[in-house]
C-alpha cells in the first residue's frame, strides 16, 4: 500500500479509511475534493486530469512522509484521480490517523496544500462554452481561513489564487519558515536541510556581493549567520544593495542587514559584527564559523580571508567584481588557495573598486547569488567546479572561463606571516606605500612631470587641465621603461588610490622618483573649493 497513488477508477472512501485504522489513533481527519459545476463564473460539464506519474508519485510520497514526520501522525494516505471525471465525482482524497485530532487536522491540511503546490498534475476544465486547455494545478487549491480541518469537505476549487508557502495558519497563529521547495530536491532532502540548519557561516562584507549572499543563506535556513561590516550605508550603495532603504542611510550595514534577515527568517541566528576585518579581528571571529564568505571590495581583506581560511583549516567562497566582470573561487582544506594562484597580495588601487570603476547593480547581484549557491554546495557536500580553479564571468558577453589552479608546494606556509596591516601616515605626510604630494604647484616646483593614469573614458569625461602625459595604469605597469630614471614623476588618477598603489609598485622596480597626488583629481578639487 503506497502513501500516495493515482487512480483511474472511482475512489472507495470506506476502504481507504479502513486502511488507516489503528488502535493507537484517537483522531482521524480526511479531505475530499469533488468536481463542481461552476468555475470562475463559467458552467463546467466535466474535468480531465493528467500527471507525470513517475515523478508525481515520488513527490507525493515524499509529501506524505514529510507530514507523518513533521506532525507525528500514525498514518496518512493520499489518492488522486486521473482521467475524465464527471460532476460530483471525487477527485482527490486525503486521510490521516493520529493519536490526537490536532495533529490529524494539521497533517491533512499540509498534505493537500503541498500536493497542489508541488506535484506535477494538469487539468482541463470542460465548460459549456469551450475548454480551458491544459493547466498546471499548482495553486489551484486556495485554502480558506475557516474549517478546512474538520472531517470531509466539499469543493475541488480551481480559482488560481496565490497559495502560501507554509501550511495555512489561522489569524491567531504566526507563520513558520518553510523549506519544502529545497527539501524536495534530491540533493537536499531532510538530511541536507539538517546540515544547512547546523551550519555556521560568516559573511565578510554586507554590500553588493554580501546582500544576495546573506539573503539567500538566511532564506535557506542556515543555522548561524555572521555579518561582518564596519561601514555605514551610503545612498550610492542602494542601486545594488537592495536589502536596505533610503531612510537607512548613515546606519551601520551590519545592523541593518541583521534586522532585515531576522524579519526574512526568524529561524536563523543572525549575528552582526560592526567592525573591520583585519588581522586583529578576523582570526578570532572566524574560529567560530565553518565557512567564510568574502564579499569585501578590496584585495587586502580578500587575501586576509584567504590566509585565515587556510591557517584555520576552514572553507571559504571568494568572489570579486570589476565593472561587468567577476570571478569566484572555492577554497577547501587541501585545495588550491588564493596565494597558490597569486602568491603576492595585489595592492589596493591597481584595480578600481565600484566607486572608481563604476558598477551596474545586477553584476554583483549575480556574483553574490552564485557565491550563495557555492556555499550551499559546500554545506551539502556537493563538489564544485570552482574548487582548484578560478571561474571567470563576463556578464556583457555571458562568457565563462574556468582556469585550473594547482595547490602550491608552499601552501599553507605562504599564508602565514604576511603583513596585511593598514598603511598609516607618518609625521612627514608620507604613506608606507609611497610619497604623496598634495598640489600640482608643488609638483611643478619640484620639476616633476605629470602622468595621468586614468582610462580613456575617464579622461574624456574630465580632462586634466595642466600639461601632462596620458599613460593608462595597465600600460605603465606593463612597461615601466617609458619612465626616465633621471626624471621625477607625479602620478594622477581620480581619487589617488591607483596612483598610490602604482607608486609603491614602481619604487619596488627601482623607480625611486615617483609620487602620488593626494586624493587624486577629486581631492585636488575639494582642497581648492572655498569653504
Amino acid at each position: 500500500m503506497s502513501a500516495f497513488e493515482f487512480s483511474h477508477v472511482p475512489l472507495d472512501t470506506q476502504a481507504l479509511q479502513a486502511s488507516l485504522q489503528d488502535p493507537a489513533s484517537g483522531g482521524y481527519a480526511s479531505f475530499e475534493g469533488w468536481v463542481r459545476d461552476l468555475n470562475e463564473g463559467r458552467a463546467v460539464k466535466h474535468l480531465e486530469y493528467e500527471a507525470y506519474e513517475a515523478l508525481a508519485r515520488k513527490e507525493g510520497q515524499r509529501i506524505v512522509e514529510e507530514a507523518i514526520t513533521r506532525f507525528g501522525v500514525r498514518g496518512a494516505r493520499c489518492v488522486h484521480r486521473i482521467g475524465d471525471l464527471g460532476l460530483g465525482e471525487l477527485a482527490v482524497w486525503v486521510g490521516v490517523a493520529a493519536p490526537h485530532r490536532g495533529e490529524a487536522f494539521a497533517a491533512c491540511r499540509h498534505i493537500i496544500d503541498e500536493i497542489k503546490h508541488r506535484v506535477p498534475i494538469w487539468k482541463k476544465e470542460h465548460y459549456t462554452d469551450g475548454d480551458s486547455g491544459w493547466v498546471n494545478c499548482e495553486r489551484c487549491a486556495a485554502p480558506t481561513v475557516d474549517g478546512h480541518h474538520s472531517g470531509s469537505e466539499q469543493g475541488h476549487h480551481h480559482d488560481h489564487q496565490p497559495a502560501p508557502l507554509t501550511a495555512p495558519v489561522s489569524p491567531h497563529d504566526s507563520p513558520v519558515p518553510d523549506y519544502s521547495r529545497q527539501i524536495v530536491l534530491a540533493s537536499v532532502g531532510v538530511d541536507g536541510q539538517k546540515k544547512i540548519r547546523a551550519a555556521r557561516v560568516l559573511v565578510i562584507g554586507a554590500g553588493g556581493l554580501g546582500v544576495p549572499v546573506l539573503s539567500y543563506l538566511a532564506g535557506a535556513g542556515v543555522g548561524v549567520l555572521g555579518v561582518m561590516d564596519s561601514d555605514p550605508l551610503e545612498a550610492s550603495n542602494l542601486h545594488r544593495q537592495t536589502l536596505y532603504s533610503l531612510q537607512d542611510v548613515g546606519r551601520p550595514k551590519a545592523l541593518l542587514a541583521a534586522e532585515r534577515l531576522r524579519a526574512l527568517n526568524p529561524d536563523v541566528d543572525v549575528r552582526p559584527y560592526v567592525q573591520r576585518a583585519d588581522a586583529s579581528t578576523l582570526p578570532t571571529l572566524a574560529a567560530g564559523f565553518d565557512v567564510l564568505v568574502d564579499c569585501s571590495d578590496n584585495f587586502r581583506t580578500r587575501f586576509l580571508v584567504n590566509d585565515v581560511t587556510v591557517t584555520l583549516n576552514k572553507t571559504a567562497v571568494i568572489a570579486s567584481v570589476y565593472q561587468y566582470e567577476g570571478q569566484i573561487q572555492v577554497i577547501q582544506p587541501g585545495s588550491a588557495c588564493l596565494r597558490c594562484v597569486w602568491p603576492t597580495a595585489t595592492r589596493d588601487g591597481l584595480v578600481g573598486n565600484c566607486a572608481e570603476a563604476g558598477v551596474l547593480g545586477p553584476v554583483p547581484g549575480v556574483l553574490g547569488a552564485m557565491q550563495a549557491l557555492e556555499v550551499m554546495k559546500v554545506l551539502l557536500g556537493t563538489r564544485s567546479p570552482a574548487e582548484n580553479a578560478v571561474v571567470l564571468f563576463d556578464l556583457q558577453t555571458l562568457q565563462t572561463r574556468r582556469l585550473k589552479a594547482s595547490r602550491s608546494a608552499d601552501c599553507p606556509t605562504h599564508c602565514s606571516g604576511n603583513d596585511l596591516a593598514e598603511a598609516k601616515p607618518t609625521d612627514r605626510g608620507i604613506l608606507e606605500n609611497g610619497p604623496l604630494i598634495d598640489s600640482l604647484d608643488r609638483a611643478r616646483a619640484l620639476g616633476l612631470a605629470i602622468i595621468d593614469l586614468r582610462d580613456e573614458q575617464e579622461v574624456t569625461q574630465e580632462p586634466l587641465w595642466v600639461l601632462h602625459r596620458h599613460i593608462p595604469l595597465v600600460r605603465l605597469l606593463d612597461d615601466s621603461s617609458v619612465l626616465d630614471q633621471s626624471t621625477g614623476y607625479l602620478l594622477v588618477c581620480t581619487k589617488g588610490l591607483r596612483s598610490s598603489a602604482a607608486v609603491s609598485t614602481l619604487r619596488e622596480r627601482g623607480h625611486g622618483n615617483v609620487y602620488s597626488l593626494v586624493g587624486g583629481i577629486a581631492g585636488l578639487k575639494e582642497r581648492s573649493t572655498p569653504r
